[in-house]
């Protein structure tokens, strides 16, 4: 299979390290082979030499909607409609304001429980800070479009679920908020380079994402932001910050907004962390999006199968759809111990991650994941479970990042 596969050349292309089978793409992505010498340039000529006059010369002022531009060929969006930056944390308050500032006659944003976290925690800071003038709903994710009524000013959904991989339609989705005259939102942190994304296609009106998972960008890697063009010139901006304003070398006391995308711009752009995402959607860019979901798929079938006798030897529950074509690029388990699991897992050089309360997540990366890592993979949990090495007193000890 690895033979076969048209994507193995990518895999030469990052900084493996030896020993190692990283199951963990879809939390934090691998260094690219290019972005040290790509990051060091910054730092050594554009920042060391070129100083202040880099921001004209070597093109910084302009990097949050280069890069931008090219994530938005990544997640099906247009030139225009995309700019990096911020966290995505900041960029879904930004888009949850710019919605009810289209829909100021209602009062109600949407979500499904157990969405990610920050999704979740924004819609609630929202609500507190307008005195719940706006109210964050949450239901069941199998009630979410029946939900929708004619309060609903948006529906803020992720396409993966972030601790299932299970896959939203995000078509049939937004077309049935926007039958009920809601806006649609969609967090494409778990979907942007792990499967096909087509925003302007199914019609969305927002999306935000992070840059550190499946697109390489590094740890704390700027997050994105896109805003569909027939929103731009009437969503209002939440955060009106200096970059975001038409003329911000102008200095006016008075805010007004830039034309287009550059509005959702607020502060200075983070131009090393900018850099180094830049180097990862380059190389994404390079990549055929359908053999890498064709790929995506088979690593995680092939997990499943061999999964199979290990999972029912040792109580192990598939979280993930049995489906292919309705999960991401991650295959997750259920099991009461799945912590110190992982933990002896990671001590035995394969690395996947654990998310509370009981799940065990296995991040398939079709650039760099091998069908042989994937095989190898499952060879070592039957080991882990088979010897019970998980049961010991230091894979218990939880750590501040899980």
């Amino acid at each position: 299979m690895d033979a076969a596969d048209p994507l193995r050349h990518f895999r030469d292309r990052f900084a493996l390290p030896d020993g190692v089978i990283y199951l963990d793409g879809n939390s934090l992505g691998c260094l690219p082979k290019a972005t040290p010498d790509r990051v060091a340039e910054v730092v050594q000529t554009e920042w060391g030499k070129g100083l202040i006059g880099s921001w004209n010369s070597a093109g910084w002022v302009d990097a949050s909607q280069r890069v931008g531009d090219k994530i938005a060929r990544v997640i099906g969006a247009g030139a225009g409609e995309v700019v990096a930056c911020d966290s995505t944390s900041v960029n879904v308050f930004k888009a949850l304001c710019a919605a009810i500032s289209l829909n100021p006659d209602r009062s109600t944003i949407l979500s499904e429980r157990g969405n990610f976290p920050t999704d979740i925690y924004m819609m609630q800071g929202l609500e507190a800070l307008t005195g719940r003038r706006i109210t964050a709903r949450f239901v069941d994710g199998a009630d979410v479009v029946s939900a929708i009524d004619d309060d609903t000013a948006a529906v803020l959904l992720t396409q993966v679920h972030y601790r299932s991989g299970a896959v939203r339609d995000m078509a049939s989705t937004t077309a049935a908020a926007h039958a009920r005259g809601a806006l649609a939102i969609w967090d494409l942190s778990h979907s942007a380079g792990a499967i096909p994304v087509a925003l302007n296609d199914a019609r969305a009106d927002f999306a935000v994402g992070c840059g550190y998972k499946f697109l390489n960008g590094g740890p704390g890697a700027p997050g994105y932001i896109f805003v569909a063009r027939r929103h731009q010139e009437a969503a209002m901006p939440a955060l009106s910050g200096w970059f975001g304003h038409a003329r911000p070398f102008d200095f006016e006391d008075r805010y007004e907004p830039a034309p287009g995308i550059a509005r959702f711009l607020v502060g200075t752009p983070p131009i090393l962390g900018l850099a180094a995402l830049e180097v990862g959607v380059d190389l994404m860019l390079e990549a055929d999006m359908a053999a890498l979901r064709v790929k995506s798929m088979a690593l995680g079938q092939l997990f499943v199968e061999t999964m199979e006798p290990v999972a029912a030897r040792h109580r192990f529950t598939l979280v993930s759809p049995g489906d292919p074509a309705e999960r991401g690029s991650q295959i997750s388990y259920a099991h009461p111990q799945a912590y110190p699991i992982v933990q002896a897992l990671i001590a035995r050089g394969v690395v996947g991650d654990f998310r509370a309360p009981d799940v065990l997540r296995f991040g398939l990366t079709p650039l760099y994941t091998s069908f042989a890592d994937v095989e190898a993979a499952v060879r070592a949990i039957a080991a882990v479970m088979d010897e019970g090495a998980w049961d010991a007193p230091e894979y218990r000890e939880r750590a501040a990042v899980t």
